[in-house]
């Protein structure tokens, strides 16, 4: 599966060691930017990892700020995209669960690393669950 990836300059080096990560299980990553520490504005890049969802490019995205926040809100503009911003392993299983989450979104300044990368693992492993949950995803998508 090929997974986006995109952050700000103040979650670039945490990107960094996701992309490490997974690259390291063999995943396939689409790297959107940013591409070093330099200030860049966010929106931008939680924009395009949703579109490389929406289009197909890539089958899940991982979006990366200082508070995961921000770039979580831009990820949720497009359309289907149902961005999860997780400070724990627990949120990153929930999310994936109960309600599909496509991206997931971390706050470089709000985790440690060896956190994040727990996080990232457990919500790249954990399928959605469907039945009951599925009728709540379709709501969602019909707001």
């Amino acid at each position: 599966m090929k997974i986006s990836i995109g952050s700000d300059h103040a979650g670039y080096d945490v990107k960094q060691e996701i992309t490490n990560f997974l690259l390291n299980k063999g995943y396939d990553i689409d790297d959107v930017g940013c591409h070093s520490d330099d200030s860049v504005d966010y929106p931008e890049f939680g924009h395009q990892v949703g579109k490389n969802i929406i289009s197909g490019v890539s089958g899940k995205g991982i979006v990366v700020c200082g508070s995961g926040i921000g770039i979580s809100i831009a990820a949720n503009k497009i359309e289907g995209i149902r961005a999860a911003l997780c400070f724990t392993k627990e949120h990153a299983k929930m999310s994936r669960l109960h309600n599909d989450s496509n991206i997931l979104a971390v706050g470089a300044r709000m985790n440690g690393g060896d956190n994040i990368l727990d996080i990232v693992d457990i919500w790249l492993n954990t399928d959605f669950e469907g039945g009951r949950h599925q009728k709540r995803i379709d709501k969602i998508e019909n707001l």
